[in-house]
Formats: structure tokens, C-alpha cells, sequence
């Protein structure tokens, strides 16, 4: 990974827009060091994790995932289609 992303790139990673990063630079969320006129972001700063997710953990989830479909089933769809 590259020692230092732009904001740009920074936005693509976490999939938010460039003002959403600026945003989170200006309250401090994302540290980031002015270059110039932009930013540079270290990827590490970004609070993403490279660790894969383990299959018990997989497992978990879809188990998480089935009893709230099968609790709020009728819920969600109402909101889906809202």
C-alpha cells in the first residue's frame, strides 16, 4: 500500500465523498497533513483492518442475519420500500 493517499483516494477506499473526508479531517476523525494545497492521508489512519474475517465469524453472521430476517422480515421490507 502506498505510504500516503489524497483525499480523492481516501474517499474511494472508505466509499464516501471527497466533502465527507474533508469533513472528517477538519473534526479530526481522519488525521491528515497538509501538503500544499491538499491533504495527504496515511492509508493506515483510514480505521480500516487488512485481517480477514475468520469462517466462525462468516458463520456467526449469516446466523445474525437469518433471525433478523425471520423476526423483522415484514419490517424491513416496509422500509425497503419507502
Amino acid at each position: 500500500m502506498k505510504k500516503y493517499v489524497s483525499t480523492t483516494e481516501a474517499a474511494k477506499i472508505l466509499g464516501i465523498s471527497t466533502v465527507a473526508v474533508f469533513k472528517k479531517i477538519k473534526k479530526g476523525i481522519i488525521p491528515a497533513q497538509k501538503m500544499g494545497r491538499n491533504y495527504m492521508i496515511d492509508p493506515d489512519k483510514l480505521g480500516l483492518k487488512n485481517d480477514a474475517v475468520s469462517e466462525q465469524t462468516k458463520k456467526d453472521i449469516r446466523k445474525a442475519v437469518k433471525k433478523v430476517i425471520s423476526e423483522y422480515g415484514e419490517a424491513l421490507k416496509k422500509l425497503g420500500s419507502e
